[in-house]
């Protein structure tokens, strides 16, 4: 592999992240796919992970709560914790650590059920709601912060999947927001939608900061550069550096982070 020499701008590894990763290795079966990876995550930001294609940026966000583990010749290495507490653990809650941390995938994945039961559906799992007005209030809430309420508030029994893919894609992340997360992980939320669907959520991401801590994986730099604060360059299963996103566009300390952002690969 390249030099494993990480530029870490000592701006974004500061004390009380909200999540922190430590030499982080995965394997896929003897392939390895990340490398050494330390990474923080803070609260109050966005942060975006760019890179090239097969550079391991999707495998390291699936870590954060643990979706690798639905992979069956997958193995994570080194730390990561939640709050200061290992999600590794093996006395940890999955289900739980995966209400605490939600993901929005790369293609909009709606339940085949209405518009209500898609939102409904984790709170109910998880009991956070013990009365009808309860749970309406948590439908109402989690669509209204998706800026989905006003589309859909006098259709909520038709089926999900009819929606428009952005409208989904809001649906998805009103259903992820449901159950009241501490993280959202998004995974190229954008790439199977259109410029005007891709602007909506863009703006949802700005509307979300701070209430959540938010990691986004995207192939589109012009994107990272709009919606993040903190922007992750990945290479080869390497962290090639980390730093605020004004600084990483305009001026990287990494030659590798040069070449990727002015177009010389990727």
């Amino acid at each position: 592999m390249p030099d494993a020499t990480v530029v870490h701008d000592e701006v974004v590894m500061a004390d009380g992240a909200k999540m922190t990763a430590r030499d982080v290795d995965v394997f896929y079966g003897e392939k390895q796919a990340v490398d050494k990876v330390s990474i923080d995550v803070d609260s109050h930001y966005v942060t975006a992970f760019i890179g090239p294609s097969g550079c391991g940026k999707s495998t390291f966000l699936r870590c954060f709560n643990r979706m690798n583990d639905t992979i069956d010749i997958a193995r994570v290495g080194g730390r990561i914790e939640l709050d200061g507490k290992d999600i590794y653990d093996p006395k940890m809650d999955v289900v739980q650590l995966r209400a605490r941390v939600g993901m929005v995938f790369q293609k909009p994945n709606p339940f085949p059920k209405s518009i209500y039961e898609n939102i409904a559906y984790g709170p109910r799992i998880h009991g956070l709601a013990s009365a009808k007005a309860d749970m309406d209030e948590i439908v109402e809430r989690s669509l209204t912060r998706a800026g989905l309420w006003n589309e859909v508030k006098d259709r909520l029994d038709e089926s999900g999947t009819a929606m428009s893919g952005g409208q989904q894609q809001r649906l998805c992340i009103a259903r992820a927001i449901a159950v009241d997360p501490e993280v959202i992980l998004m995974d190229e939320p954008c790439s199977a939608l259109d410029p005007i669907a891709t602007a909506r959520i863009e703006e949802l991401i700005d509307d979300l900061r701070g209430n959540y801590a938010i990691v986004i994986v995207t192939h589109n730099m012009q994107q990272a550069a709009r919606v993040s604060q903190r922007t992750a360059f990945f290479h080869l299963g390497n962290l090639v550096e980390y730093g605020g996103t004004e600084a990483i566009f305009t001026n990287p300390r990494a030659d590798r982070t040069r070449d990727y952002i002015t177009g010389r690969f990727g």
